[in-house]
């Protein structure tokens, strides 16, 4: 069996519901600036989505419950994060065994407090793989569940074949992830590659935002902009 069908099945038998292969060429520049030397060189990303769980989601406007705040803390972020995340180790594993240079990118952590990003880009893994456009609201944007996903990746450098192609934005003139932000962080322009995201999104007010604790639990979560999205709310 060839390796990017030894990975897929891995995936897939592990409840991965989106899995990836891009070619990282046009993006070698970009991955660079974001994560330096840790993350240079690699050919190959693997991109890897595990959907959240709808009804959690569908309650976020009652986030000021704290039942409904802690579901989707734990279940969409915990949880989810920690299978990502024993998930990108598992295939690390496997292409290293099969003498493959492969790092594993955490489904969530930050290493740039300043920029307030990841040292990869798990959104940019995925739109190149072709499984989705990057929306107004800088989230990855699928068809079939809108960006009610969470991402983790593998890098590598295996000759593996990419599974497609960055698709298309497919947003129009919808502006209700920009219009229902508590945090008014979006300006409602639309991805376009060759800008920073700042252009899209201010991270520092988002950042505020959720630094804001609510005395009920103790913690504040939004994802506003993933409920709202008309391809996740029409699931």
């Amino acid at each position: 069996m060839r390796i990017d069908d030894r990975v897929s099945s891995l995936a897939t038998g592990a409840g991965c519901d989106f899995f990836g292969i891009a070619d990282l060429t046009s993006a070698r520049q970009t991955m660079t600036d974001q994560g330096g030397l840790l993350v240079q060189g690699y050919a190959y990303a693997i991109s890897l989505g595990i959907a959240m769980p709808g009804p959690i989601v569908d309650q976020l406007p009652n986030r000021s419950n704290p039942a409904v705040a802690i579901a989707y803390r734990h279940h969409s972020y915990h949880v989810i994060n920690q299978r990502l995340d024993l998930l990108t180790s598992r295939i690390a594993g496997l292409l290293q065994k099969e003498g493959h240079n492969a790092l594993p990118i955490s489904a969530s952590e930050r290493y740039d407090d300043e920029r307030i990003c990841a040292v990869f880009s798990h959104k940019l893994a995925a739109h190149l793989a072709g499984l989705g456009w990057i929306g107004k609201s800088c989230l990855l944007i699928t068809p079939q569940l809108g960006p009610r996903v969470r991402w983790a990746s593998v890098l590598t450098n295996a000759l593996l074949q990419s599974t497609g192609h960055p698709m298309p934005e497919k947003c129009g003139s919808c502006l209700e992830c920009v219009e229902i932000c508590p945090a008014d962080a979006f300006t409602g322009q639309p991805f376009h590659e060759d800008e920073p995201r700042s252009v899209r999104y201010d991270a520092r007010k988002c950042e505020e935002y959720h630094a804001t604790a609510d005395g009920s639990h103790g913690f504040q979560v939004c994802g506003l902009c993933v409920y709202v999205c008309p391809y996740g709310r029409k699931v």
